[in-house]
């Protein structure tokens, strides 16, 4: 089986515009994308990362980011999220998407070869991992369950919802829902991801507080850091996860 890491690229956004491409660390001028990319490509069991970049001349920054991280890209529609997922899987011949949103910086990744081990050995057609804090978790999609579900769904299920239409059938897709493992990462009142300005604010202070030469940041660390500095967390705790986590 073959694991492809399909990241989903676009600017548009209405809350913060080209989340991805934004700088972790302004001096060095790292965006949140290459951070994250650096970060999966450390991960073993993930045998390709490509981008899955929206039409449109104002994302082709994305592709110049491909080019100088040396992972491929393909172009496809900007609402069919669905269809440019399953463009990129299968242009690297993939199997299995690993799936996370561009511009979430910081993935719990520790148990990952387990949790892909539970997806592949009981035929799961997408797994998920519930409890974490908000940003930190990532989706596994057998492609050829991705297909039907684009086959069957409406265009309401190929926006950036992508398994959303396996989630309303249960009937239809074997749903593997999985707890974290361990207690102190159950913090779903915790925000990793950027989808605000004030989301951007806590990541980039994550980052400046934790960063060190050679390693990525755990989410440990995060959660450590935010339970002893309050008022960095009170800068987007105010804001509802609302339709990020679509399986709850």
């Amino acid at each position: 089986m073959n694991v492809v890491a399909t990241l989903a690229c676009r600017v548009q956004s209405k809350r913060l515009y080209a989340k991805p491409l934004q700088f972790i660390d302004i001096e060095k001028e790292i965006t949140i994308l290459e951070y994250l990319v650096q970060f999966l490509k450390t991960c073993k069991a993930i045998d390709r990362i490509i981008l899955a970049i929206s039409e449109g001349v104002e994302n082709k920054p994305f592709e110049a980011l491909a080019g100088k991280m040396g992972v491929p890209f393909i172009i496809g529609p900007e609402q069919d999220v669905q269809q440019r997922l399953i463009m990129a899987a299968e242009h690297v011949r993939g199997d299995i998407i690993y799936r996370v949103t561009t511009e979430c910086p910081f993935i719990y990744m520790d148990t990952f070869e387990q949790i892909l081990d539970k997806h592949l050995r009981n035929r799961a057609a997408l797994t998920v991992i519930e409890g974490l804090p908000e940003g930190a978790y990532y989706e596994i999609i057998n492609l050829k369950d991705l297909k039907r579900a684009h086959d069957e769904g409406e265009e309401r299920h190929r926006s950036e919802l992508c398994t959303l239409y396996m989630c309303e059938n249960p009937d239809r897709f074997f749903l593997q829902r999985l707890a974290v493992d361990q207690p102190a990462l159950r913090r779903p009142d915790i925000r990793v991801t950027v989808d605000y300005p004030e989301d951007l604010i806590v990541v980039r202070e994550l980052y400046r507080a934790l960063k060190q030469p050679d390693r990525y940041i755990t989410i440990e660390e995060i959660i450590d850091y935010l339970d002893k500095h309050p008022r960095l967390k009170e800068v987007n705790g105010w804001i509802d996860a609302g339709k990020g986590r679509i399986w709850d």
